[in-house]
């Protein structure tokens, strides 16, 4: 049996939201909510609570708690997103930084 070596059929540049076509505020935005969205589910998952519990806990219904428990980030915004870890009792920090160089108006 010969073993058949893969060839490289797609070279990344570093990240796949760029690879995508996604603009930089949006590939943060993104980013941003992603990572929100896995603290909550962590939280969640770490606390045991049952979809009934975060209805009540999120005054939520439970199809949206059900979108969130399974990870549908395109069904809720970043905005719900941190009503939902503040209810929950989680603190919510967003750093920016400074340009790594400048920016030139076109």
């Amino acid at each position: 049996m010969t073993k058949r070596i893969s060839s490289v059929t797609h070279v990344m540049r570093g990240d796949i939201l760029d690879d995508l076509g996604f603009s930089r505020s949006e590939a943060t935005a993104l980013k941003f909510k992603a990572d929100l969205l896995d603290a909550i589910r962590d939280e969640i998952e770490r606390r045991s609570y049952t979809q009934r519990q975060l209805v009540n806990i999120l005054d939520e219904h439970q199809p949206a708690v059900s979108n969130l428990i399974l990870g549908k980030i395109n069904q809720v915004s970043i905005e719900k997103l941190l009503r939902y870890s503040d209810l929950l009792g989680m603190r919510a920090r967003l750093k920016v930084l400074p340009a790594l160089r400048a920016v030139t108006a076109a």
